[in-house]
């Protein structure tokens, strides 16, 4: 099990409205920007080969709280662009940024109150699979989406919720609150609210 003191303590960031990682998930993501292609050339001579993904903020610039993950998948298209995969390691706070040569963002952050994130995978004991599964459906049927439903009824607590909280296309500012919830339950209980929030089309009626 990784300790926060073995992470790197300054990171690049990677900007991306509406972007949501969490801790032990995989993110896809295509990179054609010549700054970040320089980043994730960069940072696979790393050792770690950590990018913090973070959310920007309105015109306050960044949030303070992101989610830093591992590349561990990595293709090349004929054009030059990068296909890339992090898996989620652990949430940080930013501090400071750090002046250099790069084209890209790097800032000094602290993992102080994510130790959790580096241990094993939480469960929810409260959760009621059945009717979160009832609510989804009527959530992707209303938002005209699918799923893969077998895949979702056998993943594990963490699995499912933290998937849910990746897929479902929330506006930014809540995937920083689902980023942020303190633990498992807590992410699985914003998760619902924003899903009846959605479906009473943002309305204070009680779900029927």
């Amino acid at each position: 099990m990784q300790r926060p003191s073995e992470l790197s303590q300054t990171i690049p960031v990677f900007p991306l409205p509406g972007a949501l990682l969490l801790p032990r998930a995989k993110l896809p993501l295509h990179i054609f920007e010549p700054r970040y292609l320089q980043m994730v050339d960069d940072v696979l001579k790393t050792q770690d080969r950590l990018i913090g993904m973070v959310q920007p903020n309105g015109d306050r610039g960044l949030h303070s709280i992101g989610c830093a993950g591992r590349l561990t998948g990595f293709s090349e298209t004929e054009d030059g662009r990068y296909m890339i995969t992090l898996t989620g390691i652990s949430r940080f706070r930013m501090k400071d940024e750090v002046e250099g040569f790069t084209p890209y963002k790097r800032f000094n952050v602290s993992w102080d109150g994510f130790e959790g994130d580096l241990g094993h995978p939480e469960h929810d004991a409260g959760l009621d699979r059945e009717k979160l599964m009832d609510l989804l459906g009527r959530y992707l049927s209303a938002n005209d989406l699918s799923t893969d439903w077998e895949g979702i009824r056998e993943a594990e607590d963490e699995m499912l919720i933290n998937s849910l909280s990746m897929l479902c296309p929330f506006e930014p500012e809540d995937r920083q609150a689902l980023l942020e919830a303190p633990d498992l339950v807590t992410r699985r209980e914003t998760l619902v609210t924003l899903i009846e929030f959605a479906l009473r089309g943002g309305g204070d009626e009680r779900l029927q």
